[in-house]
């Protein structure tokens, strides 16, 4: 049974790439275009890992991985956060409920699959 990755960014040209990358890598892939959908897509998926974009609409993806890694149902979900801003990314690593990992954009697809990989074998 392959691996399910749940994908939040609001920008659908990157879900599309990242969901062609995925799925061409033996993984099964789930996505959401906004932070209000995570929590009922994770609940209804089961993910083994989220790919979460760091600026969204409404809350954004550090809020939301506040969240996941403050709640006890979902806190060992790995997390990987994504922003083409380097000052956002290193900040989003020093605050509370900090992501598993980071992926800068633009990436590399070899990048994106070698972090993936090491997440699902940590």
């Amino acid at each position: 049974m392959p691996k399910k990755i749940l994908i939040v960014d609001d920008n659908v040209l990157m879900i599309e790439v990242m969901s062609y990358i995925l799925i061409n890598n033996g993984y099964e892939v789930i996505a959401a275009s906004n932070g209000t959908e995570i929590f009922d897509r994770i609940k209804a998926n089961r993910p083994d890992l989220v790919i979460l974009d760091a600026r969204l609409p409404g809350i954004n993806g550090e809020e939301i991985c506040q969240l996941i890694k403050m709640n006890q149902t979902t806190r060992n979900l790995p997390v990987i956060m994504c922003s083409g801003d380097d000052e956002t990314i290193h900040q989003s690593l020093k605050q509370k409920g900090a992501p598993d990992d980071i992926l800068q954009k633009p990436f590399d697809i070899n990048k994106l699959i070698e972090k993936v990989e090491y997440q699902f074998a940590a």
